[in-house]
Order: structure tokens, then sequence, then C-alpha cells
């Protein structure tokens, strides 16, 4: 077990290791990674972690104590890194010099443990994107409270701000979309009548190829419209 635990950290350091070369690398060579990159990676991050806390929080009220036993109710983000979401996939775009973005390795939820599993299990699905929209809020807040005495000193403070809201936006409608694995799912697999079940799970199989079919094959009238339409009610509140 003790061998178990210094691999897990040994491994997680290595990655954090990785983040740190690429940012570096790119700090140094500024014409591979911009300040807008790095001002997207720093407000992609804990709202990536913050979102993944709140599953494990609310199921932890529920009665669910897996998170929690496996470390996850941390704000250390190497207790949060994924490979792939974390390191390889941001590191990736920043390099082919296009907007970061990934995701934070799912935090663990056994429904079994929950009071009540059919309507506790939609609840804490849904804790991610709602944590998202509350922290999307507070940051178009803050900046209304501010707008009024901004100097030149202030815009990348401002900058930051707007794009802290931005991706809680773009993060909470994404995994709304009732496809798993995202969130969204919890709801349309709570309410779905039994006689669907069967085509679901077959559809369940294709469900990745669909959202990257949404993103990339209709570019107007796929996730493209449904962010413009978040970032636009949202821009109100600026």
């Amino acid at each position: 077990m003790a061998q178990t635990v210094n691999r897990d950290a040994i491994s997680r350091w290595l990655v954090l290791g990785v983040i740190a070369a690429i940012l570096g690398y790119g700090v140094v060579k500024q014409h591979i990674i911009s300040g807008d990159s790095l001002l997207l990676l720093a407000a992609l991050i804990p709202s990536v972690i913050l979102h993944e806390i709140s599953h494990g929080l609310v199921a932890l009220w529920f009665g669910d104590d897996t998170a929690k036993k496996a470390g996850r109710l941390t704000l250390n983000p190497i207790a949060h890194v994924d490979p792939m979401g974390t390191v390889i996939l941001p590191g990736l775009l920043i390099l082919l010099h296009t907007t970061p973005f990934g995701y934070a390795k799912p935090v663990p939820v056994n429904p079994r443990q929950l009071r009540h599993p059919r309507n506790q299990s939609v609840l804490v699905s849904l804790a991610g994107p709602a944590t998202n929209i509350v922290l999307a809020v507070m940051a178009a807040m803050v900046f209304r409270l501010g707008h009024l005495h901004l100097t030149r000193d202030h815009l990348t403070w401002v900058d930051g701000l707007i794009e802290f809201g931005l991706i809680n936006v773009v993060l909470a409608l994404f995994n709304l979309i009732p496809l798993p694995p995202l969130d969204g799912s919890a709801v349309l697999e709570r309410f779905l009548p039994a006689r669907w079940w069967e085509p679901y799970l077959r559809l369940r199989r294709y469900s990745m190829l669909l959202i990257i079919g949404l993103a990339f094959l209709a570019p107007g009238h796929g996730l493209a419209a449904l962010f413009d339409w978040g970032i636009g009610q949202w821009a109100r509140l600026l």
C-alpha cells in the first residue's frame, strides 16, 4: 500500500513538472505561448478543480464519502491531475497556438452510498455545472462593482476576471449537454422511460462521437451556437 501511495505521489509530481516545463518554455519563447493563453489556463485550472470538488462535496452531504476517502476534496491541483485532460491536451493546444482547454480527473462517487440514490445522484451530477454558473455570476458581479474605478493598471486584472467568467460559462453549458459522460446525462437518465433504456444504452457507446460531431461538424449550429447564447446571457450581467 505504501509503495502504491508513493508511486501515485511521484506520478503526480512528474505530471506537475511537465506542466511547469511547458509553461516555462512558453514563457521563455513568447512566440509559443501568449499572455492570453496563460490567462485562459490560469482561469481554467481553478474552475475545473472547483467543478470536480463540488461533485464530491454534494455526494458527502448525501452520505457518500468515497471522494473524501480518496483525498479528492482538496484544492491541491495535484490531486485532480488527469494526464490527458490536464497535461497533454492543454499542452498540445498551447503548442498549436490555439485556446488551451482541458479537464480534471473525475471525482469518484458511489451512488449506492447515497441516502436516496435515484434523486440525489442527479443533484450530485448537477453540482459541477451549478458551481460554474455561480462562479460566472460572481465574476460578473465583481466586474460590475469595480468597473467604475478601473485604470490602465487594472486591465490585466479585468481581463483575467472576464476570462474566468467565460471559462465557467462554457464549462457549465458543455457539461449540461445530456450525453454521457457529461453531467447533463444524469437528468436524461433519471426521467428516461424504461422502454427507451435499451436503445439509449446502445447510443451511449457513441456519445463522445456525437459530442465531437456537434463541436466540429456543425460549427454554426452545434456547440458554438450554444456557447454563443450562454456567453450572450452572461455578458448582459456585465
